[in-house]
């Protein structure tokens, strides 16, 4: 074939149009593989800020409240089950929590206990915000191990129980240093209170209500569903999450087009210079009865040819330097960078046509010219 001729006589220019098309689909895969990795890991750290919604029986004493740190009043456990039936709403994770302060070795300390599982509205899976705590265990906080010197691995004896110290918790500066923390239902036998709570810990879904500030839709929301209850929200973490999420879509969403007229103008570039590389032959062909719709398949061929390698090259180039350097910036959520396969397909779509649509202007420029012109120039 003409094309494959014309390649093979003009090796070097076709390596750089190569070279070109692979670092275009190497910079394009590798902006979504980094950016794919960058979406997941942004999602965790701000998840890791905590819950930010705190559900509560609607008669809790707000004063009473800020002072103790809990709800003195309680609610049935099956508010949760309620929530998570409703579907669709903009609570995730959610956690049901018991709380009793107690003197406990002339101490005040906090009971508290979790949930096992963190139910989603939507019905997904996702994986835990906080510890669970098995049966007959506990976690202790910073500042009770401290004070008496407690180890993992001890038993301490709480309410007339003796509990195996599971693990004893870094300090975090906050009242979660003076808690134990048990299995919800071992706390609620211990401290007869089977079946009920009195907070329902939630992540708010920001991304699927409208602006920064949704409380007025969750409320409603919650409403609807318990009415006995109402929901606080820490609007500081809510917003620093969402604001975060935010800067860093549109970061992406900015910086992909200028990639992609980076690349248009690097292949276009090679694909001019082939042309005027090959004036007089064009001229020649011209001039011998090629028609225009024939010289433009030439250019055209080419240009596809080099947009299939540089796809297939680019593909693993980028996922080389995704996996080597990925997991190196990406340090909490490591093995989410992997190869996108979906990717590869696409590149062997696209990339041929990218390289086609980059070729277009060169290849009009060259069927438009005047094969007497040419030649006389020649």
């Amino acid at each position: 074939m003409l094309f494959l001729k014309e390649i093979r006589y003009r090796k070097f220019n076709f390596l750089l149009s190569v070279i070109g098309m692979v670092v275009a689909v190497a910079i394009v895969v590798l902006f979504f593989m980094m950016t794919t990795a960058s979406q997941n890991e942004t999602k965790r750290l701000t998840r890791d800020m905590g819950f930010n919604l705190r559900i509560i029986p609607v008669e809790t004493d707000m004063n009473d409240f800020w002072i103790s740190g809990y709800s003195d009043r309680t609610m049935p456990e099956s508010f949760v089950a309620k929530l998570v039936d409703a579907k669709s709403f903009y609570y995730a994770h959610l956690t049901a929590t018991l709380h009793k302060r107690i003197q406990w070795k002339n101490k005040e300390v906090v009971l508290t206990g979790i949930s096992p599982d963190e139910l989603e509205t939507n019905g997904s899976k996702k994986s835990k915000m906080i510890f669970a705590v098995e049966p007959e265990k506990v976690y202790v906080g910073y500042e009770i191990a401290n004070d008496f010197n407690i180890k993992e691995g001890d038993k301490i004896p709480v309410l007339g129980k003796e509990y195996l110290v599971e693990r004893t918790l870094a300090e975090t500066g906050s009242e979660d240093d003076i808690r134990i923390y048990f299995d919800l239902k071992e706390l609620q036998t211990l401290l007869k209170m089977e079946g009920r709570i009195n907070e329902i810990m939630a992540l708010n879904c920001l991304c699927s209500a409208k602006g920064d500030d949704p409380l007025e839709e969750l409320r409603i929301q919650l409403g609807e569903v318990l009415p006995n209850t109402k929901v606080i929200m820490n609007r500081t973490v809510a917003v620093a999450r969402e604001r975060q999420r935010k800067m860093m879509d549109n970061y992406f969403a900015v910086l992909l087009p200028i990639i992609l007229i980076g690349c248009v103008l690097w292949v276009g570039t090679f694909s001019m210079l082939n042309v005027i590389q090959r004036k007089t032959e064009i001229g020649i062909l011209r001039a011998t009865g090629f028609g225009n719709w024939k010289i433009a398949r030439l250019f055209f061929a080419r240009a596809l040819l080099t947009g299939f390698i540089g796809a297939i090259l680019g593909f693993f180039l980028a996922t080389w330097l995704g996996m080597e350097y990925g997991t190196e910036i990406f340090k909490v959520t490591a093995r989410s960078v992997k190869p996108l396969y979906s990717l590869l397909y696409k590149s062997l779509l696209f990339a041929p046509l990218f390289a086609a649509l980059a070729a277009f202007i060169p290849i009009v420029f060259a069927i438009k010219q005047e094969p007497a012109e040419v030649l006389k120039e020649a």
